[in-house]
């Protein structure tokens, strides 16, 4: 148990002591502000038309049922999220392993005590803590707007259960890339060609027959992230997000056995 703890420490003060740890942190939280208040102020200026006399004789303080800060801000507020974090979260990830193997000191990690499934859940423990804050630190200003809006403590909790459940999904793909790479530009590279892969499959729809479109919307990040926008909690959901995160894990494992065979 020491050589895992002390493992995990190591990991928390290289996450902690990388710039690119904060570069992310940071860009996370502005870019959510950044959509957040752009389209809060595009549902205000609807709000203030809608409320005044000049459009359609609405009376004062009456607006359509589809003019709400769920459609009008939220949703696209986390679409757009989650398209960013696609972008954002390999930055986090690639250096996870690659770096471990650019420098040799991955080798020095299989003569401990440790086996190679625990330096796996280490690594990915601390990534998937470093993830959660980010998107708890992203979190505020939505939360703020769902909990002024009435949405309801239900809707903010599964919301955030399937924003957190994507970044860990995004991050499992990225710390799988990295088991495999030398580079961490190569890792970065294709955690974000897998995400975006995984992302959404619609545009290949017209060109497949109905069983292969069922299974790319069941393996499609977008359609199981986009269900907890709406306040749905299911377990199948549930269940695709902790399947890919064990996939990964074992993915990454096996770069461990894979190298030594190779070697």
């Amino acid at each position: 148990m020491r050589p895992l703890l002390a493992l995990v420490r190591k990991e928390i003060t290289v996450l902690f002591g990388s710039p690119m740890a904060y570069l992310s942190l940071t860009l996370v939280v502005l870019v959510t502000a950044l959509i957040f208040f752009d389209h809060l102020r595009l549902y205000n200026q609807i709000l203030f038309l809608y409320a005044s006399s000049t459009l359609g004789g609405f009376e004062t303080g009456t607006v359509p049922d589809y003019i709400n800060l769920r459609d009008s801000v939220f949703f696209p507020v986390m679409d757009t999220l989650g398209i960013t974090l696609i972008g954002v979260v390999p930055l986090v990830t690639m250096r996870v392993f690659a770096e471990e193997r650019a420098r040799g000191t991955d080798e020095f990690l299989v003569t401990t005590h440790l086996s190679a499934g625990q330096i796996v859940l280490a690594k990915f423990a601390v990534t998937y803590f470093f993830v959660a804050l980010m998107m708890a630190a992203s979190f505020v200003y939505p939360a703020m707007a769902i909990h002024q809006g009435g949405i309801g403590a239900e809707n903010l909790l599964a919301i955030f259960l399937g924003l957190l459940l994507h970044a860990i999904a995004l991050a499992s793909i990225g710390l799988a890339c990295s088991a495999f790479a030398s580079s961490q530009l190569v890792a970065a590279v294709a955690g974000w060609a897998v995400g975006f892969v995984l992302w959404d499959f619609g545009w290949a729809s017209p060109f497949l027959g109905q069983t292969a479109n069922r299974f790319l919307d069941a393996i499609s990040l977008h359609l199981r992230y986009g269900s907890f926008a709406e306040g749905i909690v299911s377990l199948a959901n549930l269940a695709y997000f902790v399947g890919l995160a064990l996939v990964a894990a074992a993915v990454a494992r096996f770069s461990f056995d894979w190298r030594r065979v190779a070697g």
